[in-house]
């Protein structure tokens, strides 16, 4: 899953894709580099940011969801809390609906996303994102984000949406420490009692940056690592920055799990 911010300010590539034409250029980019799914967000959910209104989130991502279906083959996903930005990305061309908040924020996204029928990527957070990263406390981790995102999976199917329908997101850098961050992604294996498809999204984190003394657009190196050991523990999707250098990671984590080169050559 390749990330494409439509946004001024967030935490790795803020601003740089926040012109139009240059975001559907870089999504039409990650896809011809092998992206599965273009993942296209209008709202920064960096540690400590501000909300934005419906109608500029929408003004945002509307075109360039609409450019893009209009190109690619590909699913495309909205990165997105709010129920009428999802409704109308849909509308759009988007197949996916990514929700941060695990249907928390806007009480109508359950009713939109059953409505839609499309996949739902539910995450863990502790907190909002104006809050999450003050302090961030645990007793138990894991089974505390596994209770969180059960419950979250439990509002979703009453309310309509398809447990099949379901991917769930563990949440790095979302209401975590550093060590909580590297515990979820060392421990990820238990997320597969959930018996849905798991995405993990550690692609230039602070985390990251905290480690290696690097600045978000020099952590390519610690998230391919990242990414190596999430889909080693049970990741099914990742969420990434640099698409051209994940399939290359992943590439080869395929072969050492499957051992055999010429399986893996088949698959891709």
């Amino acid at each position: 899953m390749g990330v494409l911010n439509v946004t001024p300010d967030s935490f790795s590539d803020g601003g740089i894709y926040f012109q139009r034409d240059k975001a559907i250029e870089h999504g039409l980019s990650m896809a011809k580099d092998g992206a599965d799914i273009i993942d296209v967000g209008g709202e920064s959910t960096r540690p400590y940011s501000e909300k934005i209104s419906v109608e500029e989130e929408m003004d945002r991502v509307i075109p360039v969801i609409q450019a893009l279906s209009k190109d690619l083959r590909i699913p495309i996903s909205v990165d997105t809390c709010k129920a009428n930005v999802a409704r109308q990305a849909v509308k759009a061309g988007a197949s996916i609906i990514n929700d941060i908040s695990a249907l928390r924020f806007d009480s109508e996204m359950i009713s939109v996303a059953a409505d839609a029928g499309v996949p739902v990527i539910l995450m863990h957070m502790q907190g909002t994102p104006a809050d999450m990263q003050t302090n961030p406390a645990y007793e138990n981790l894991i089974p505390e984000i596994l209770d969180f995102l059960k419950n979250a999976m439990d509002r979703g199917v009453a309310g309509g949406i398809k447990k099949d329908m379901i991917i769930v997101d563990p949440g790095i850098g979302f209401g975590k420490s550093f060590d909580h961050n590297l515990q979820v992604i060392r421990e990820l294996a238990q997320f597969s009692v959930l018996e849905r498809p798991i995405l993990l999204g550690p692609s230039n984190k602070a985390f990251i940056g905290h480690i290696l003394h690097k600045e978000p657009h020099e952590r390519d190196t610690g998230s391919m690592a990242a990414v190596a050991a999430g889909v080693l523990n049970g990741a099914h999707i990742v969420r990434v920055h640099n698409v051209k250098k994940t399939i290359e990671t992943v590439k080869m984590i395929d072969a050492i799990k499957r051992g055999s080169v010429e399986e893996v050559n088949q698959s891709v």
